[in-house]
């Protein structure tokens, strides 16, 4: 198996604000899996707050290389298992990896991912738009910006609530709430009474990440669902969960690919939990990976390649929240000229 990669670092097409701060860029690495005469394609973003670089990626790749380059590559789930096991401190790296492996399967086996998993593409929630934190103002021009039938709405600022109460005088659509853990319990329940009038569908990750007994409280008396994010990383932690939310929101690039976030899925159904799977601004590569799993998800949040103004792939599209892919297998897009002029 050949291995190439390479670090991608695409502009956004407005400064992207939340909670923890904001960014004009998002570096990702991107890598290429070659096995006879097919190739794989998977991205992992780097996010700040979570403490992965780039660079980071990249030296542990290369500390590995001879050891990838040597694996006799059967199909994704064994994959998985054996990068997991090389890079135990890298989720974002396994990531990348996972999901060239599944792309890389499905390109072998001439079917796209989702009918390997025997699902129907024509089902499943539709995706939201998200619109970073700003100046009310700037964020009603963002929405006019982009018509769409959901919004996902960043907060975590003392004006919070004027900026929801201004954002529906500007629209219909549903609203989902994501504070990115940046407010207090009391603030959360005093601000989800007034957002449960303002068509908000659900509230993400209201309090810090670790706040279980806060959250034990606003789950009890929250008149809106509660969907966790930075509380729900790894496997593990999908059944701390339970009675502190109502469903968890997985990211690929945490939970370390398309193959745990398969097992996440299927505890959360056994728990009774809603399911949501987001990004971290990855662009068409990463997002495919997350188009895939649509059929098996009650909500999702895939807009990387709408908020961006370049991407890495072709083959995603949008229509008004309908997601698509026009490939044939794997992953169902098209990487070929990435690596072109190496």
């Amino acid at each position: 198996m050949k291995i190439r990669f390479r670090e991608s670092n695409l502009s956004f097409k407005h400064p992207f604000t939340i909670s923890k701060g904001t960014k004009t860029h998002q570096p990702a690495l991107v890598v290429e899996l070659e096995h006879l005469g097919y190739r794989g394609y998977g991205e992992a973003p780097s996010i700040s707050y979570y403490g992965i670089t780039v660079e980071q990626m990249i030296n542990d790749l290369e500390s590995k290389r001879l050891l990838l380059e040597k694996f006799a590559f059967t199909g994704p789930d064994r994959f998985w298992h054996f990068v997991h096991h090389l890079f135990p401190l890298n989720p974002f790296l396994v990531c990348a990896l996972d999901i060239a492996g599944w792309d890389l399967h499905g390109n072998m086996a001439k079917k796209p991912l989702y009918q390997i998993w025997k699902l129907d593409p024509s089902k499943g929630p539709l995706t939201d738009y998200t619109i970073g934190i700003d100046s009310p103002e700037q964020m009603v021009a963002k929405m006019k910006e982009k018509p769409w039938p959901i919004y996902k709405i960043k907060l975590g600022t003392d004006n919070d609530l004027e900026i929801m109460r201004t954002l529906r005088s500007h629209t219909d659509a549903r609203f989902r709430v994501d504070a990115n853990a940046a407010w207090s319990l009391q603030e959360a329940l005093d601000k989800i009474q007034v957002l449960s009038g303002l068509g908000v569908e659900f509230i993400e990750q209201p309090l810090a990440k670790d706040n279980w007994q806060g959250m034990r409280e606003l789950f009890e008396k929250s008149p809106l669902p509660l969907i966790a994010d930075e509380s729900c990383v790894a496997e593990s932690d999908v059944e701390k969960c339970l009675h502190h939310f109502h469903g968890i929101n997985i990211k690929l690039t945490k939970c370390s690919g398309i193959t745990p976030a398969l097992r996440m899925i299927e505890k959360a159904r056994k728990l009774e939990l809603k399911v949501m799977v987001g990004c971290m601004n990855e662009s068409t590569i990463g997002s495919a990976a997350v188009a895939n799993l649509i059929p098996l998800l009650d909500y999702v949040d895939m807009d990387g390649p709408l908020l961006l103004s370049t991407d890495n792939a072709t083959g995603l599209s949008y229509d008004f929240g309908k997601v698509s892919l026009s490939g044939r297998s794997g992953l169902g897009i098209s990487c070929d000229r990435l690596f072109e002029s190496d």
